[in-house]
């Protein structure tokens, strides 16, 4: 009797479902949206760690690399160099997609907190603005050479240099499909 009043008491309960459930998507954010994030981070007591790059073509190299940023602190903000500065970087027929569409790959990876998009030379202007408590890049970058390097340890903060996973670039990527599409060439 006990059994039969719960099933028609569970038959007659309304189930709601969220469908579809979307996927955690990182905010894309200005400089100045991204000043007061970071204030309401650390007000919070959030440990923020800050990387920046191209992210032309993602490649395993880049996931394996963010994820380990991420695992750093509580939230990760990546600075994407913009189109001009891309090309400044790494030549007229760079980047393969444009600072929108990385921006938007970037921000659906779970481990990515925030993006933002930066038209100057370096970050430096980022960096001392926010003062993440955490400053990395691959390892392909020495700890010397890491722009806003002098500005976040003199906040306290640490600054890393992760290591750089061989053969993971977007130019290896570029090479090889020229190589598979252009020449023939077949890999194994």
């Amino acid at each position: 009797m006990l059994c039969q009043g719960i099933d028609t008491l569970v038959a007659s309960a309304t189930i709601h479902l969220r469908w579809p459930l979307e996927p955690a998507i990182a905010m894309i954010l200005s400089l100045d949206q991204l000043r007061t994030e970071r204030g309401r981070l650390g007000r919070l007591g959030r440990r923020v760690v800050f990387t920046n790059g191209c992210f032309d073509l993602i490649h395993p190299g880049h996931i394996r690399y963010l994820q380990e940023a991420r695992r750093l602190g509580d939230a990760l903000i990546v600075a994407l160099n913009s189109d001009r500065s891309v090309r400044e970087l790494k030549g007229e027929k760079r980047p393969i997609l444009d600072q929108n569409e990385r921006a938007e790959v970037v921000a659906a990876l779970g481990c990515v907190d925030y993006v933002t998009i930066f038209d100057e030379p370096t970050p430096r202007e980022i960096i001392a603005a926010l003062l993440p408590d955490v400053l990395v890049k691959g390892g392909d970058w020495g700890i010397d050479q890491i722009v806003g390097r002098q500005e976040v340890e003199a906040c306290g903060g640490e600054v890393l240099s992760l290591p750089f996973i061989e053969g993971c670039s977007t130019t290896d990527l570029i090479e090889r499909i020229v190589r598979l599409n252009c020449h023939g060439d077949t890999e194994t």
